[in-house]
């Protein structure tokens, strides 16, 4: 199956060209038109120290017609490649947020729904089989009603490695565009799809890297959403890791039920010490590798045409939280969100 990978853009773009590449039943196709010019993290330069299939423009690699692509461009752009591949009748992976208004992330919807292709939202951590048993015990009973969910998706700041992260204008935002989305992904396969009546969000640009320019969105965030079940949660998602932080980012959740707590870490540290000849802290991760499993999810629902999730209503209305929490920061009141 052919597989066109979509910008270079985000952070996440070299790791999916990474599982792809020697994978045998895929011929892998790239390309990043939009990289800055002498960006060695991107275009030509990044498909060439990756050793993989590199063409000029995204017309170039239509022409190919790829069964499937995977879009890890800046936020602002997802619309018009989305709607390009679907009109190429590709199936597609989007990388989240899904967009950055709520009237592109409808359209993307439209056009997949209308091109009868699949429209797919990375959020990769539902994969985690810890999350599974998580889910297990809430569907089983040994919770009980959930009462309470405490979410924290914190890592360094994207824009060190993107600096586009923290341009407003490609990103639609900071940490809370960035990181609240993931967290919102878990609760609503926790409550089955079911949206927040209310979201009130704080926010300030404090941990903006020492020497950057004056920022333009927030670095650290924190939201707080009430559900008609008489549920609260909240979600922590600041860019608080330091560049020395021995891992990139981290995701947690605390749940409390009537009957129990279940705490579930994405990235749990199998072994810590400190590595005195480099006077840095040793960090082994889980050997769960959530990106490939969600790479798994996608190629076998474009193979087989079956629906892929989560799917790009999935990620509409994980944004319509994102963007309750930016009106609730312009107004300063909690923000009442309509059903969708």
């Amino acid at each position: 199956m052919k597989v066109a990978v979509l910008s270079f853009a985000h952070v996440h773009a070299a790791t999916y060209i990474e599982l792809l590449r020697d994978r045998t039943d895929i011929e892998l196709v790239t390309t990043d038109p939009d990289a800055p010019p002498g960006d060695p993290a991107r275009g030509k330069t990044l498909a060439d120290q990756l050793a993989v299939t590199y063409r000029a423009g995204y017309e170039e690699v239509f022409a190919e017609r790829p069964q499937a692509v995977i879009v890890t461009s800046e936020n602002a752009r997802h619309r018009q490649l989305v709607e390009q591949a679907a009109a190429a009748g590709a199936h597609i992976l989007c990388e989240k947020p899904l967009a950055t208004t709520e009237e592109d992330a409808r359209a993307m919807i439209d056009a997949c729904e209308q091109a009868g292709v699949s429209l797919m939202t990375a959020y990769p951590v539902r994969f985690h089989p810890a999350f599974t048993a998580l889910r297990h015990t809430l569907t089983d009973g040994t919770l009980g009603r959930l009462l309470s969910v405490h979410g924290v998706n914190n890592s360094s700041p994207p824009s060190l490695e993107r600096p586009w992260f923290a341009d407003p204008a490609l990103a639609g935002g900071g940490a809370i565009m960035d990181h609240t989305v993931h967290i919102a992904d878990l609760l609503d396969v926790l409550l089955d799809g079911e949206q927040p009546t209310q979201v009130y969000a704080v926010a300030n640009t404090h941990l903006t890297p020492d020497g950057a320019d004056e920022p333009a969105v927030e670095s650290a965030g924190l939201l707080t959403l009430t559900y008609a079940r008489g549920l609260v949660a909240t979600i922590d998602c600041s860019w608080s890791h330091p560049s020395s932080h021995p891992t990139w980012g981290g995701l947690t959740l605390t749940c409390i039920g009537e009957r129990a707590l279940a705490e579930f870490d994405a990235f749990p540290p199998l072994l810590t010490g400190y590595d005195t000849t480099q006077a840095t802290t040793r960090w082994e991760p889980a050997a769960t590798d959530l990106n490939a499993a969600m790479l798994d999810s996608f190629l076998t629902a474009a193979r087989t045409g079956q629906r892929a999730h989560p799917d790009g209503h999935t990620g509409l209305r994980t944004l319509r939280n994102v963007l309750a929490a930016y009106e609730s920061l312009r107004t300063g009141q909690p923000t009442t969100l309509t059903p969708s």
